[in-house]
């Protein structure tokens, strides 16, 4: 019965000019959950964006720190259940699977 409230990813790519900063903030409420996407590139403005999902959609949802946890208790228990698929936030901030 866990579940992610609240989420914030921040990613930041200095290996080309301009720069590029990426921030995807997921956010549970009373509906289901809205991710709002930021990029920016150099010191130009932001560009946002934001997508909600129904409850229903996102049923189960695994987020980024989900994932991790998950692969970690996988790796010590030794196996993975056949047909382990989840929904899951991809780095565009829309909707996806996620499969093991």
């Amino acid at each position: 019965q866990l579940e992610t409230l609240e989420q914030e990813e921040q990613e930041r790519l200095e290996l080309r000019e301009p720069p590029v900063e990426r921030r995807i903030h997921v956010m549970s409420h009373q509906h289901g959950v809205t991710v709002t996407k930021m990029l920016r590139e150099g010191e130009a403005e932001p560009q946002c964006q934001s997508f909600s999902y129904g409850r229903a959609e996102v049923r189960g949802l695994l987020t980024e720190a989900a994932s991790l946890l998950l692969l970690r208790v996988l790796a010590q228990r030794g196996a993975v259940p056949p047909g382990l698929v989840f929904p899951a936030i991809d780095a565009e901030g829309h909707l996806c699977t996620s499969s093991y």
